[in-house]
């Protein structure tokens, strides 16, 4: 394994770990932070019963959803050669 395979499966990894230490700086820091509400939408479905309790983001989906196609589509169209 050497060449230019090699050095691209080094750069993606390189580019997964700071992907992932970015994200795990923001899970640290948002515990800190109110985000507008994120996470409890209107159109999140939640159920209290008794003794559960169940939740689906499934809008906060949707706007995460937009938000990162549009950060990744942006990426796409300045890294374009």
């Amino acid at each position: 394994m050497s060449g230019p395979f090699q050095q691209q499966l080094g750069r993606f990894l390189i580019g997964a770990g700071v992907v992932l230490v970015v994200f795990g700086i923001i899970v640290l820091v948002s515990s800190k932070f109110s985000w507008g509400g994120l996470g409890r939408l209107p159109g999140d479905i939640q159920y209290k019963g008794k003794n559960f309790q169940v939740y689906f983001p499934i809008v906060t989906c949707l706007v995460a959803s937009a938000v990162l196609t549009l950060i990744l589509w942006l990426i796409s169209a300045i890294t374009r050669r």
